[in-house]
């Protein structure tokens, strides 16, 4: 596992990067792609809007960290890898839990961003916590 986790723990700013880029094309498949094909993939149009700007304001945040690259990063790491949590949480209440019966593309959409988010969250929080990471 130190051979993902590596590249991080020597530029960890580079996460942030890693984090913005993803949110931004999730912004773009939640609020331009899936909505123009409401047939294929069944989620309701206000809930893909809704997903797409926190994707939005999570990109604008973890990119300006990035670009910004403050010394004392963790605490900027902490909010974003809380938020990703909490995002996730968000994205399964909505789009699973909702009484939702979404058609198997978008089933398979939601559940391929939740896996490759928690593949993020873990590696932010492994970053994080990681006490040999430069402070």
């Amino acid at each position: 596992m130190a051979f993902i986790t590596t590249p991080f723990t020597v530029f960890p700013h580079k996460i942030f990067l890693l984090d913005g880029l993803g949110a931004l094309l999730s912004a773009v498949c939640l609020g331009i792609v899936l909505p123009g094909f409401p047939d294929i993939f069944g989620a309701p149009q206000g809930t893909l809007y809704l997903l797409a700007g926190v994707a939005c304001l999570f990109a604008a945040y973890s990119l300006t960290c990035y670009f910004a690259a403050p010394v004392k990063w963790r605490p900027y790491l902490a909010v974003i890898a809380t938020a990703n949590t909490l995002y996730s949480l968000f994205t399964i209440r909505l789009v699973f839990w909702a009484g939702q019966d979404l058609p198997l593309p978008g089933a398979i959409y939601f559940v391929l961003e939740l896996i490759v988010l928690a593949g993020l969250i873990f590696l932010e929080w492994r970053v994080l916590l990681n006490t040999n990471v430069v402070k």
